[in-house]
């Protein structure tokens, strides 16, 4: 019991003891961390006394760097913008000196043509090459706008060239003055001239070559004389009618064949529609006074479709109205058949002959188109024969076709009036029997 009280004093001792020691250990370390804090919060305190130092210089020298590259960007745009002024300077420069030659090369050319030589070197420079251009063109220009005299010749219209005075107006026209002939003078080609077939040009040549002064004169305008010109003929009809081509031939065979059933048709009604009011007149007064016998001896020596009309409807007067006038529409009939004759073949060809027209621009189109497909169109003479024969051949249909179904309608009006005469005498004569009949 002892040993226990012993060992709990011992235990309750050596609590108290540590618990002491503990206590200061924690004063201490306690001390110790209080410093630390405090010290910590000085530092924290230099700390953030020198950020913010450091971030206002910071912030100085950014706005410094800022304001340096606002500088820098605008020297930079600047300079962007001289060197683009200076490449457009450089290009036009360039484009300048590309047209300058351009230029040079045309003046060249241009004077060259004229037997005016420029220096073609590179010991001039392109400037003073059209400088001395501009010079030598503006002596040309009053050479070219004169009237002057040179010699040289000119074709006669026979083909003989002949040496001459050669009045030149300008460089577009030319007067010729030679022993043999003296006029006005067009290209030939390769720089040469011809006499033009003018009458009154003699007179204003040697006018022009003694310098006088005329209001006005019997000129040929030319564009140049590399390329001969050839003299306007009057066209004829022979001339019209080739361009046609052999549809333009068949055309005027088929007029002229039309022409000839037209002159037939008019002999035929002629004769057919001759004398009509006089058989008629002379028919009603042989039935009036002697009888029908004595009226059909009356007309028995007259000839054509309405005596021979008459003569039937006589013949057979005395029976019923209805049947007579059968007979005489019978009898019409069958002269009506030589009445319309031709009649229907001119109205034919009347038809046919645009339609050949049109045949003939199509061939003559087809033909064009042959020719620019082999040789182009550079030159219009290869092209006039297809286009004359297109335009030629339409022309004459037309021609044909125009009078010919004019005269045709005009023919048929007057065959249709010589039938409605037959059938209104044969009725009027029917009236005056049946008239008579009935007095009787």
């Amino acid at each position: 019991m002892k040993k226990i009280i012993l060992i709990m004093t011992a235990a309750l001792f050596s609590t108290s003891v540590n618990a002491s020691e503990l206590s200061a250990a924690y004063k201490k370390e306690y001390t110790f961390l209080k410093a630390q804090k405090s010290e910590l919060q000085s530092r924290l305190i230099k700390e953030d006394k020198q950020q913010k130092e450091d971030i206002a210089v910071a912030g100085e020298k950014l706005n410094g760097l800022q304001e340096t590259l606002i500088k820098v960007s605008d020297a930079l745009q600047m300079s962007q913008e001289k060197l683009e002024k200076l490449n457009k300077k450089a290009n036009e420069v360039s484009e300048n000196g590309d047209m300058t030659s351009v230029v040079t090369m045309q003046a060249i050319s241009a004077l060259g043509e004229y037997g005016i030589a420029l220096d073609e070197s590179n010991k001039t420079s392109n400037i003073q090459k059209l400088t001395n251009a501009f010079a030598q063109s503006e002596k040309l220009y009053a050479t070219l706008s004169s009237v002057r005299n040179e010699k040289g010749r000119f074709y006669l219209p026979n083909g003989k060239p002949v040496d001459a005075d050669i009045v030149k107006v300008g460089n577009v026209a030319a007067f010729g003055i030679a022993k043999e002939a003296a006029g006005a003078l067009a290209p030939a080609g390769d720089s040469k001239y011809k006499l033009w077939n003018s009458v009154d040009a003699s007179d204003d040549a040697k006018a022009l070559y003694s310098g006088e002064r005329l209001e006005s004169i019997d000129v040929f305008v030319y564009e140049n004389l590399d390329k001969e010109v050839e003299f306007k003929k009057e066209k004829t009809m022979g001339d019209t009618v080739r361009a046609g081509g052999m549809i333009g031939y068949i055309i005027l065979a088929l007029g002229a064949f039309g022409l000839l059933l037209i002159a037939l048709r008019i002999v035929l009604l002629s004769k057919s529609g001759s004398r009509v009011e006089n058989l008629t007149k002379t028919v009603v007064e042989k039935l009036n006074t002697s009888g029908v016998a004595e009226a059909q001896e009356a007309i028995k020596g007259y000839k054509g479709s309405t005596a021979r009309v008459l003569k039937a409807t006589l013949r057979n007067i005395t029976r019923d109205r209805e049947h007579i006038e059968d007979i005489v529409t019978e009898n019409i009939l069958n002269e009506s058949s030589a009445i319309d004759k031709f009649g229907s073949f001119v109205l034919v060809i009347a038809a046919v002959a645009p339609l050949l027209g049109l045949l003939g621009t199509v061939t003559g189109m087809i033909s064009t188109f042959d020719i620019i497909t082999e040789h182009g169109t550079g030159d219009p003479k290869l092209l006039s024969g297809g286009i004359s024969e297109a335009l030629v051949t339409t022309m004459l249909g037309l021609i044909v076709a125009i009078p010919l179904l004019l005269l045709g309608n005009l023919l048929s009006g007057w065959a249709q009036k010589i039938k409605d005469s037959m059938e209104q005498s044969a009725l009027h004569v029917i009236n005056v029997f049946e008239k008579n009949i009935t007095k009787s």
